[in-house]
């Protein structure tokens, strides 16, 4: 099973980015696994910083170098993702020559009250990723209105139409991270 590290760009508590990625993480369970990775002990990006990088910084890097692909979860604030992630992105391009993102299979989605379901936030993302070497997944996207009746309390998707919905994405994501995905070692690619 693939292993997905998971970066929601809300910090909230009640964040209801955080709510439906780890709704849709149990309905991939079997399929992928996600891996929700802490981005709110980060320090804003400085390059001073470096020569004594923060244990947050190297733990952060570690877990997107561990993880077969990646999924940012963003909120919209201002028409745009959050400084969050932006924050998690400069992290992890640096320094120079030493990107954990190179050639990660991704994906991004989210969710607001809203009509719009986070769409310009994501498409804004979207061309950051490529930038920054992901293997961005460009369908099927999600932008979702986020209404809490189509949750149980226990955090699960309550609605068939919804679920079915989600299903749909996660097998598209399973696929997409199985097609891009590149041997981290040539011992892993198996006899040439």
């Amino acid at each position: 099973m693939k292993t997905v590290a998971v970066f929601v760009g809300s910090l909230r508590k009640e964040s209801i980015n955080r709510k439906f990625a780890e709704a849709i993480g149990k309905l991939a369970e079997g399929k992928l696994a996600f891996r929700f990775v802490e981005i709110g002990d980060l320090p804003l990006y400085n390059d001073d910083l470096w020569p004594d990088a923060p244990e947050a910084v190297h733990r952060v890097k570690r877990e997107i170098e561990a993880a077969d692909a990646v999924l940012f979860v963003t909120p919209e604030y201002n028409r745009a993702y959050t400084p969050a992630i932006k924050n998690v992105i400069d992290w992890g391009t640096r320094p120079w020559g030493k990107n954990s993102w190179e050639a990660k299979p991704s994906a991004v989605i989210g969710t607001t009250p809203g009509a719009t379901g986070t769409a310009a936030a994501q498409n804004s993302l979207k061309g950051l990723l490529t930038v920054i070497d992901t293997v961005l997944m460009g369908q099927p996207e999600v932008y979702f209105t986020y209404k809490p009746e189509l949750f149980a309390d226990d955090g699960t998707v309550s609605c068939e139409k919804t679920r079915a919905f989600l299903t749909q994405w996660i097998d598209r994501f399973e696929a997409w991270i199985e097609r891009t995905s590149e041997p981290r070692t040539k011992a892993q690619a198996g006899p040439a």
